[in-house]
Formats: structure tokens, C-alpha cells, sequence
């Protein structure tokens, strides 16, 4: 005895070997053996054999047109032994009927299974709308050999062009493009960037990379490029400035020659016995209102984005221009002014909305020289010490104040001849950029880093005891983070910390400058306790800045790869941090190198530079020799 089964969803036959009623023990043609329930045996038959059954219904089945099997089974539901006799005739063979059991059962657009050996003829409808779909199916296959084949010899589908920036950063991996692009990569074994760069779809590693963050952050584009007509415009918003007293002081700022977003100035007037020293804060808080179309545009970005060679303002030019603290003018602006002793012990501070006349935007490369470890050494031997600047008196008071605050903080006050890890400022001119070291922690940034930590530290605990919301930098346990908690900054060893120094270029200070600004003038605060909106732009914030400043990491990576290869260096020297990272010399990069033995951290190594990938952002040394320990 044969038997014709279902199992698993197939169709298959074999030999009896025993029958026990409710199932059965049966032998495959290849030899298998299995137990088959009773209820799924659709035929049982003595001849032909299994094997010869299976095959030879194949044969028939495969002569079968299903169109014409649709047309001419009537029956809204039938069983295949009907669908077999109406076909074949009065007395259908166990061949013929396995047959159109086969070509049903391969058939389930046509005919729905609705059980043993049983089928629905399926309606007109829904048969066109499958075979509209299994023909669509089929020329999108046919679309992704052709893109497949087309993109492995290097050229770009037309039809793909329009979607490269999708493809690139956000691929739809269920589309016809992205899989005709990954099949590519496969028969090329190249990346997908590399392999549109071949396809001449990409100009240049920088357009991928950069790319890459204009569709993340930037869709709406990266500029405001406002004319004449419309700076005029943005200007309009803006809230006219109030009529502020002017300050008795003639300020100056320090910053480098790319800054535009001039933030902060600070002044220096004699005081009895001490001096007076003032921070003074551009306040844009004064004229761009909440809600307005400029607010929003701050809220889109949240932040000036900063990249080698360029920047992305997080408010239009003319914005900027209406409150930034240039030289030659008398710009509002927030000030805090701190009287202290001959030795700086702080007296008393005071917080004042004024208009501030700005002498000098000091620039950092112009004023580094006269304010090195050398210089600061050179001033200290004279019987009344300056520092050989014009402003050299007002220079070293400014410094003697921050030591005094780094002291204050529980931190120890650098000393001439400390010196610092190398940091680089990266100039880019087209594809070319080179790197200029400066020693990380400079007596210049020194002097600004407490300036504004104390800036920031004392609007903090005013707004804090005046119980006015702000937003807060905190850190507690190694991890910083933002909240519109009061908390300490571990550290940077304060009680209350906030970013308020730099509104022009952050969201955060924009919003506590306006809360500053409330508590100075006795009014209810901007943002009252409470405010959704408060903490929709602290969380939208912080993931913002995060986002950009790993943006700005991936730049820098790659110009400083750009960099290396321009170089054209076959060996580089480095030092190990610890296992196999290294930081290598002339270049802000750490690399891992696998091939480094185990070695003391600090020890100095030369490495052969085997590749650099800037598409991938890959580098890749492999250890040389030993130099040093």
C-alpha cells in the first residue's frame, strides 16, 4: 500500500510500512522513514509506486494552465477529486488526480485551501489584484538585476539619482535600490560610499561625511542667506532695545580671529585699595522676544554647530550683528562686576542690564605671545607687573583675579612651565588643511575658562536663591548632565553652575540670560516654575549638542586624515596611552594598533602607515620598533 500526504506543506508519497489506524509508519522514495497521521493521507493507492506516483503527477501537473483551471471549475468550493473528474473525465486516474492536487495545492492565488484536500475558487477581484502584485514583483526583480549589474560596472541607474541622499544616510532597506546597491557592493566587495564614488556619484569623501550631517541636522538648509531687504526684516522682529545706562568702561574681548558670535568682554577699573572687574554678557535676551519667527529659528538649532573650516550659527547675521560685542561699539548687554582686594579676595558682586562700550576684540594668535608662560614669568619679575601689551595692566589684574578663583575651586593655580597636552586648530583652504599645535590649557584660556565659570557660577546661585527656574549644569558621580534642579558641579568644584555666558551661540544661555534678565528687573520670570517649555528645551538641547559635537568629531577625524595623507608619511611616531592605543604625534588622533605588544602607557613607538581610508575613516599602522619609555 502507497499513500499520497501532506506534511509540513508539501505534497509527498511513500510506502506503508505499518498501519495503526490513527496513523501510519511510512518509507519515503529516498528511504526516510516517518509517522504520518491518518488525517493528512489525501490518496492511498497500490500501483504505481510512490516514486513513479510523485513523478509522473509532476509531469501532468506541469501541463496543467491554471487560467483555464480558474475559468472552468465553477464550484465556490470543491475537492480536488471534483476538480480532477470535471477535468479529466468520469473516472480520473490516482496519477491524474495527484495531478491536480499538485497544480491546487502550487496554485494558492487561484484556489484557497480550506481544508483536507478541499479549495475556494478565489473571486475575480482578488485573483487580478495577486497577479497585478506577483507581476509587479516580478519586473521589480527584473529593475534589481539591472540596477545590480548596471551599479557593479560602475554605473548609476538614472532612476537611482534622486534617492543617493536617502541611500547614503537612511536607506529604505526593503526598496529595490537599496538592495540592487547592496548586491553591488557584494559582486564589487567595495562599501557603498566607495562604490558611488566610483560610479561618479560622489565628489569627494568631505561631500559624504558632511553630507551625512546636512541630513541628520540640517534638511532645511545651513544658512539663513538673508539680502539687504530681508536682514531688514529679521532686524524688525527683533524687540527694540530699552534705552540702558552705558557703562564707565572701556571693554575688550579675547577670542580667535574666526569668532563672530562675540559673547563676552570683560573690564578692569581701579577700586580703593582693589579693582573692579567686569564680565559682560552680549544680550540678545533683550530683543529676541519668545515665540518670535527669530526664537523659533534658535529653537530649530539650538546651538552653533562648529566644524573645521566652517560653522553653522544657531542665529541669522544680522541677529548677530545687532548683539555682538565688536569692537568700536556700545552694545546691551548683561554684566557682572566683582570688587575685590589687592590680594582679589572677593568683596561684593553686582549684576547690572547696561549698554557696554567695547574697545578691543583681542585675538588669541595676536595675544598668545605676549601672554605665555614666559611673558607671565617676565611681568612677575617687574617691581609693578604688566604684561608688554597695551592693555598688559588690565591683562595681569584679569589673571591674578582667575588664579585666585582657580584656587578658590580647590584647583591648583598653574605655574609657568606646566605646560599641557597639544591641542590643534585646523585651518582649511579647499581640500587642504593644516594644523596649528597650541598647548591645551594656556595661561589665555585659563584666564577665560574662570572668568566664565565664575560668571556662571554666581548667576546660578542668584537665580537658585531667588528661586527663579533655570537650567543647570550638574555633575554628581563622574556623569555631568543638564537639570533644572539646583546642584552642585563636583568638577568644577561650584554649588550651582549654569551656561549663561555664550547666548548668542546656545539656546540654554539664551534661556537663562532671559531669566536673568526677568530676576534683574523684579518682573515674573520668562519661563515660570513648571514650564513645559523649560524642559522641552533643556532635553531637546543636550541631545542636540551631543549630536553636533560628535558631528564635529567625525570632521575633524577626517581632516585630520586628510591631513596625514597630504603628508604623505610612510612611518609616524606616537605614544601609548595603555594596551594598544596610541596618540600619535602632529595629528589630533588616537589609534588603536592592534599589532602594538604589550607596553608600558607612555611609551614612544614608530608605526608604518599601511592606509588611510577617508571614506571609512580608517587608519591603519602597524607597529615598527620602540623608541623611548
Amino acid at each position: 500500500m502507497n499513500v499520497f500526504y501532506e506534511e509540513e506543506g508539501e505534497l509527498r508519497s511513500g510506502s506503508v510500512l505499518a498501519d495503526n489506524t490513527t496513523s501510519l509508519q511510512v518509507e519515503a522514495p529516498h528511504g526516510k522513514r516517518s509517522k504520518v497521521k491518518a488525517g493528512n493521507v489525501l490518496l492511498r493507492f497500490e500501483a504505481p509506486g510512490a516514486k513513479a506516483l510523485i513523478d509522473d503527477a509532476r509531469l501532468i501537473a506541469e501541463t496543467l494552465d491554471t487560467d483555464f483551471l480558474w475559468e472552468a471549475i465553477t464550484a465556490d468550493e470543491f475537492g480536488f477529486d471534483a476538480a480532477a473528474t470535471e477535468y479529466f473525465g468520469a473516472t480520473p486516474s490516482v496519477i491524474q488526480r495527484a495531478a491536480m492536487l499538485l497544480k491546487l495545492h502550487a496554485s494558492p492565488m487561484y484556489f484557497y485551501k480550506r481544508g483536507k484536500g478541499l479549495y475556494k475558487r478565489a473571486p475575480a477581484e482578488s485573483l487580478k489584484a495577486a497577479l497585478a502584485g506577483m507581476e509587479r514583483k516580478r519586473r521589480e526583480a527584473e529593475q534589481l538585476a539591472d540596477w545590480a549589474a548596471a551599479l557593479a560596472h560602475f554605473e548609476l541607474p538614472e532612476p537611482m539619482r534622486p534617492l543617493l541622499t536617502s541611500l547614503l544616510h537612511a536607506p529604505d532597506k526593503q526598496s529595490i535600490a537599496w538592495k540592487a546597491l547592496e548586491a553591488a557592493c557584494t559582486a564589487t566587495g567595495m562599501s557603498v560610499p566607495h562604490l558611488l564614488e566610483r560610479c561618479g556619484a560622489l565628489a569627494s569623501a568631505h561631500d559624504y561625511h558632511f553630507g551625512k550631517i546636512l541630513f541628520e541636522h540640517f534638511r532645511a538648509g545651513t544658512g539663513f542667506d538673508l539680502d539687504g531687504a530681508e536682514a531688514a526684516a529679521v532686524n524688525a522682529q527683533l524687540t527694540p532695545p530699552p534705552v540702558l545706562d552705558t557703562a564707565p568702561v572701556a571693554a575688550f574681548s579675547i577670542d580667535d580671529s574666526a569668532t563672530t558670535e562675540i559673547d563676552d568682554a570683560f573690564s578692569v577699573q581701579p577700586l580703593g585699595g582693589g579693582w573692579r572687574i567686569g564680565v559682560h554678557i552680549a544680550a540678545p535676551a533683550l530683543g529676541v522676544a519668545m515665540g518670535s519667527p527669530v526664537d523659533e529659528a534658535a529653537l530649530s538649532r539650538l546651538s552653533t554647530a562648529y566644524f573645521p573650516g566652517r560653522k553653522i550659527t544657531m542665529l541669522p547675521d544680522a541677529v548677530v550683528e545687532r548683539f555682538t560685542l565688536a569692537a568700536g561699539r556700545t552694545v546691551p548687554a548683561l554684566s557682572l562686576y566683582a570688587d575685590v582686594d589687592a590680594d582679589f579676595t572677593l568683596r561684593s558682586t553686582r549684576s547690572v542690564i547696561e549698554a557696554v562700550p567695547i574697545s578691543d576684540n583681542l585675538r588669541l594668535e595676536h595675544l598668545e605671545p605676549c601672554f605665555d608662560e614666559a611673558a607671565l614669568a617676565r611681568a612677575a619679575a617687574l617691581p609693578e607687573p604688566r604684561l608688554d601689551h597695551p592693555r598688559g595692566g588690565e591683562l595681569w589684574t584679569l589673571w591674578g583675579f582667575a588664579q585666585k578663583l582657580q584656587a578658590l575651586r580647590g584647583k591648583q593655580p598653574d605655574m609657568p612651565g606646566s605646560g599641557g597636552r597639544i591641542e590643534y586648530t585646523f585651518v582649511v583652504d579647499g581640500e587642504q588643511v593644516m594644523l596649528k599645535p597650541r598647548a591645551r590649557g594656556a595661561p589665555l584660556d585659563t584666564l577665560v575658562a574662570e572668568l566664565m565659570i565664575f560668571a556662571n557660577s554666581q548667576w546660578g546661585g542668584e537665580l537658585a536663591r531667588a528661586q527663579v527656574p533655570a537650567i543647570y549644569r550638574a555633575q554628581g558621580g563622574g556623569k555631568v548632565h543638564m537639570t533644572t534642579v539646583p546642584s552642585p558641579h563636583q568638577g568644577l568644584g561650584v554649588a550651582h553652575y549654569t551656561w549663561a555666558s555664550s547666548p548668542l551661540r546656545r539656546m540654554v544661555d539664551l534661556v537663562n540670560q532671559r531669566q536673568l534678565v526677568s530676576w534683574l528687573r523684579a518682573e515674573p520670570a520668562a519661563y515660570p516654575a513648571g514650564s513645559e517649555a523649560l524642559l522641552a528645551i533643556m532635553r531637546s538641547f543636550e541631545l542636540t549638542y551631543d549630536a553636533y559635537a560628535e558631528s564635529q568629531r567625525t570632521m575633524e577625524r577626517y581632516w585630520s586624515l586628510v591631513f596625514l595623507r597630504q603628508q604623505g608619511l610612510k612611518t609616524i611616531e606616537g605614544e601609548v596611552i595603555r594596551d594598544n592605543l596610541v596618540r600619535l604625534d602632529g595629528v589630533p588622533v588616537v589609534a588603536r594598533v592592534p599589532s602594538v605588544p604589550e607596553l608600558p602607557g607612555g611609551t614612544r613607538v614608530r608605526l608604518s602607515v599601511e592606509r588611510i581610508d577617508l571614506y571609512d575613516l580608517l587608519l591603519d599602522l602597524v607597529f615598527g620598533e620602540v623608541l623611548a619609555s
